[in-house]
């Protein structure tokens, strides 16, 4: 019995000092979703929550910061919070795009430490099942010999995520964006019934709403804008990339810190989120939150976030939305 007793606390002692190498700097855990509860920030605020809970020594904490889209958080995370070891603030895809587009005032990319992913969703190029376009080289020599006779159309204005999916791709083969027939939409749904119904003929949208709509057979995915092909059920799909277009787009979810925040503190974060990302239980919390494996952390990805803003940035200023 004694050396059972002895053998248990050593499991637990080792647990813990595996514990204490990500918990050090991270008293009082913090997750900032920048808006009302029961949004896409309240998501990512709780895959964290869940997803980091073997790792940290505390429960996190969930706090709600609505206000611009995420504007007030970042002026509080350049103002009194910058060097808050606890915290993490919750963005997406949107978020870069109004650092992108000046959006948050004088605060952008530079102004915080992008530190860690929640999952991501993915752009996709869509067409009608029975579309004059079988692949995507078909759109873009079309597109190309005449961009004006190509009516795209998403669930966003121009200068949105789904208008920055379409100028990508135009802008990989040199056209320019500002030519494009773009229909905007309140949303998926009312982009799914236009090109249904042949008010569009190219939908960007996403991966993963995708997938009812894909068995009903109504529609078809030409390519899907991720770095890698995805797994079942879109595994079958090219990804713009291999296809030979630079136009890549993750709706990605994700978490950042204050610009001044310690280098242990930080990495106390990366840690626990890499560890995390390790185990069963956090895919099982991406699927179960609808989202798609993409698992980056610390330096490497703070550093593709910013490649982001900057690449949207460009667009967006060729584009005439920014002077």
């Amino acid at each position: 019995m004694k050396h059972l007793k002895r053998s248990i606390a050593a499991v637990m002692l080792a647990a813990s000092f595996s514990m204490s190498a990500f918990a050090a700097d991270i008293e009082k855990p913090e997750c900032i979703a920048p808006a009302n509860p029961g949004g896409g920030f309240d998501l990512t605020c709780r895959v964290a929550q869940s997803g980091l809970e073997g790792q940290l020594s505390q429960a996190m904490q969930v706090t709600f910061m609505p206000g611009g889209i995420g504007a007030v958080a970042i002026n509080l995370f350049n103002t009194t919070r910058t060097d808050d070891p606890n915290a993490i603030v919750a963005f997406s895809s949107g978020s870069l795009l109004n650092m992108a587009t000046g959006k948050y005032g004088e605060w952008g990319a530079d102004d915080v430490r992008f530190l860690a992913t929640a999952g991501a969703d993915y752009g996709a190029i869509i067409v009608k099942a029975d579309s004059e376009f079988q692949t995507l080289d078909d759109v873009m020599n079309k597109a190309t010999e005449d961009l004006g006779s190509i009516v795209f159309g998403a669930g966003g204005s121009v200068g949105s995520q789904d208008w920055m999916k379409a100028a990508l791709l135009l802008k990989s083969r040199d056209l320019d964006p500002k030519s494009m027939r773009y229909v905007a939409f309140d949303g998926g749904g009312e982009s799914i019934a236009a090109l249904l119904g042949g008010s569009i003929q190219v939908y960007t949208g996403d991966v993963a709403e995708m997938s009812s709509h894909l068995d009903a057979g109504t529609m078809r995915i030409l390519a899907v804008m991720s770095p890698e092909r995805l797994p079942e059920p879109f595994a079958e799909f090219p990804t713009t990339k291999e296809l030979g277009y630079d136009a890549e787009w993750i709706i990605m979810r994700g978490f950042y810190m204050g610009k001044n925040v310690s280098d242990d503190a930080y990495n106390a974060w990366v840690d626990a989120f890499k560890a995390a990302y390790e185990t069963e239980e956090f895919a099982a919390i991406q699927k179960e939150r609808g989202l798609l494996p993409l698992n980056m952390a610390g330096a490497e990805f703070d550093e593709d976030a910013k490649s982001r803003v900057e690449r949207m940035e460009g667009i967006a200023r060729e584009a005439g939305l920014i002077q």
